[in-house]
């Protein structure tokens, strides 16, 4: 398939999953959101991360990563390709993005940008595309350097990219689901019960949670947290009374600590 429809079908995809979402969790809302949640100053925050990513992914970020795929180790067999190959490059990238996922809160310089989504003082499905352009530009060029040693093709990288926005915005929403339905989806992939407990206001549960579509990564390397989360715990950074402005976030990576 060619990689401009790749492209087209993943923005439809991505757009409808989180519209969808944002309308699924104002319906059934898991937690009760008071007026500054809901208010549009937030979203258009959110938003406004999420549009200046989005004006840089052509720019910069699908430039890389097709750079690249042209310049890899070119050891891949063609036995390797195809669609057993697709899900050996997704479980691969998903176990890669759980190492730079766990980077970013033990490396200083990543987390200085990192923080910017950790900010965010409730959880909805904006909250899976509010990121920091400069970590936006960091995971491109640290997604490029895995595509050219593991010679994975870019369609398995936009097919992966568009499963990690549609799991973000999944264990990132506030929609409300039936208890035993999550408990069974949590044993495979990364449900807001799991993923909400590493937006906790206390730093021992932020370090927590890594995992971006499944969740055995988590249990594999010690990081599973065993406190399930409370509707009502504080979400954002510990030590951090408010979020900042749109500015304000775009310049607090580069400020002094």
């Amino acid at each position: 398939m060619p990689i401009e429809t790749l492209l087209a079908w993943k923005s439809i995809a991505v757009g409808l999953w989180i519209a969808l979402f944002l309308i699924g969790e104002r319906l059934l809302p898991a937690a009760n959101r008071p007026v500054e949640a809901r208010g549009l100053s937030r979203l258009a925050r959110n938003a406004g991360l999420w549009l200046l990513n989005a004006g840089l992914s052509p720019l910069i970020v699908i430039p890389v990563s097709l750079w690249a795929s042209q310049h890899t180790l070119g050891w891949r067999p063609d036995a390797l390709r195809g669609g057993w190959a697709l899900l050996a490059d997704i479980l691969l990238l998903d176990f890669v993005i759980y190492w730079w996922h766990r980077a970013n809160h033990e490396l200083p310089l990543l987390w200085r940008f990192h923080a910017v989504h950790h900010l965010d003082r409730f959880l909805d499905a904006s909250s899976a595309v509010r990121f920091h352009f400069g970590e936006v530009l960091l995971s491109a060029l640290a997604r490029a350097a895995i595509i050219m040693l593991f010679d994975i093709p870019l369609a398995s990288v936009l097919v992966f990219e568009a499963l990690v926005l549609m799991a973000s915005i999944f264990h990132h929403s506030n929609l409300r689901l039936p208890g035993k339905l999550e408990t069974v989806l949590a044993r495979i992939v990364v449900t807001p019960s799991i993923h909400w407990m590493h937006h906790h206001a206390v730093r021992r549960d932020t370090d927590s949670n890594y995992a971006t579509i499944l969740s055995l990564w988590d249990r594999l390397f010690g990081s599973r947290n065993p406190q399930l989360r409370r509707l009502d715990m504080e979400i954002g950074l510990e030590g951090e009374v408010r979020d900042g402005g749109f500015a304000e976030l775009l310049a607090r990576p580069f400020r002094k600590s």
